[in-house]
């Protein structure tokens, strides 16, 4: 009997394929980044079965978002980035609203991927961290160069970066499965139980890709429903192994930035990790300002490759910017906002949309109120524990 991926996959040309491939690589090389450092540190803090709840529970959520904004993008003509399907859908105050958290979410992102590359970077040359704001500088400029060349970049990287963090996440698996200890997998701090939510749901937030994935499934929409599940459901269980393998073997031992203290082969899995997400994120921001906005491709290109290299040499003027605490008030402040504005944009364009969808995800008020309720939560919980 053939396998259920096999059954899957017999029904597609190769060019279907080919398109799937390289969606689900754009949506994946998004969501698998910087949480590659910050979900093993969150998990032995606050205990491994305590973020696995986590990864679970929040990784439903994505993905139930996730189908809203494939379902919205597919009942909308023409190519918008989530901005413009705010305005479309809830009017200006929504385009605004979806704007802030967006930018705010890319640029926390783009800082944190910086940041975490750099220390990477100098890590490996240097055996420490010293060089990394320098390094820091000069990798964001490289970024600035293969974001000028738009999807032609993403479509090439995100396949060959996507390719080598699975690969290397088997391989650690491998070498490390005989000195993980289980009894690391039994702490638990009812003081850190709430720790993990906003580090996990910036890890898992892919909201910001899934407008190029449309733009790659231009007339195999057929295939959008399938690439946001698989996905989606890739990145939960690499998220979860990858917190098994480094939980395991480290412990409360695991540094915020957990790659710097397993050795030069997760230092790669996480710089290349990073690597996928900033490209997509990057060029998520420039297609949203050259399409939404009607910027021109340089002061697009400015603002999404250059501005970030300056705010992030500011942030780290400031002692208060840690990897981790960036993550968790990115993670719940845009990732909630843009949570709650999608649920009410998708129940407009059940009735507004101009075209017909390739498919329909329910959705009522009491999912709207209950998903609405742990956004809410989650903004109000980093706010605080960060702020107070």
């Amino acid at each position: 009997m053939k396998s259920i991926s096999q059954k899957f996959f017999s029904g597609m040309g190769n060019q279907d394929k080919k398109k799937f491939l390289i969606a689900v690589s754009i949506l994946v090389g998004t969501c698998i980044g910087a949480g590659v450092l910050g979900i093993p540190y969150v998990a032995a803090q606050a205990g491994f079965f305590v973020a696995l709840f986590y990864i679970v529970f929040v990784g439903l959520i994505i993905l139930m978002v996730n189908l809203y904004i494939g379902e919205i993008s597919l009942r909308t003509k023409g190519n918008h980035q989530l901005a413009g399907y705010a305005q479309k859908y809830l009017g200006k105050k929504g385009y605004y609203i979806m704007e802030f958290a967006t930018f705010f979410g890319i640029y926390a992102a783009i800082i944190a991927y910086i940041l975490g590359i750099a220390e990477s970077i100098s890590f490996l040359i240097f055996g420490d961290s010293s060089y990394y704001l320098f390094i820091g500088i000069l990798f964001g400029l490289f970024m600035a160069v293969l974001l000028w060349r738009g999807m032609k970049s993403l479509k090439r990287f995100e396949k060959i970066g996507v390719a080598i963090v699975l690969f290397l996440l088997f391989l650690a698996l491998f070498i490390f499965l005989d000195d993980i200890n289980v009894r690391n997998f039994y702490y638990f701090n009812l003081a850190n139980i709430f720790l993990p939510f906003g580090v996990i749901l910036f890890a898992l937030m892919s909201f910001h890709a899934i407008p190029e994935v449309e733009i790659v499934l231009k007339r195999n929409e057929k295939l959008m429903k399938h690439v946001l599940i698989f996905g989606t459901l890739v990145s939960v269980i690499f998220y979860i192994l990858f917190a098994f393998i480094v939980v395991g073997f480290k412990g409360l031992d695991t540094p915020q930035i957990a790659t710097l203290s397993l050795g030069t082969l997760f230092v790669f899995l996480g710089i290349f990790t990073m690597f996928t997400s900033y490209l997509a994120l990057g060029n998520a921001m420039l297609q949203n300002l050259m399409f939404d906005e009607r910027f021109s491709k340089k002061w697009a290109w400015f603002l999404s490759a250059i501005l970030p290299i300056v705010l992030f040499v500011i942030t780290q003027l400031s002692d208060f910017f840690s990897f981790t605490n960036i993550l968790s008030i990115g993670g719940a402040v845009s990732g909630g906002v843009m949570g709650i504005l999608i649920l009410f944009i998708i129940k407009n364009a059940k009735k507004k949309g101009d075209r017909k969808p390739e498919y329909s995800f329910p959705v009522n008020w009491w999912i709207i109120g209950f998903l609405t309720l742990i956004f809410v939560l989650g903004i109000l919980w980093e706010l605080v524990q960060n702020f107070y």
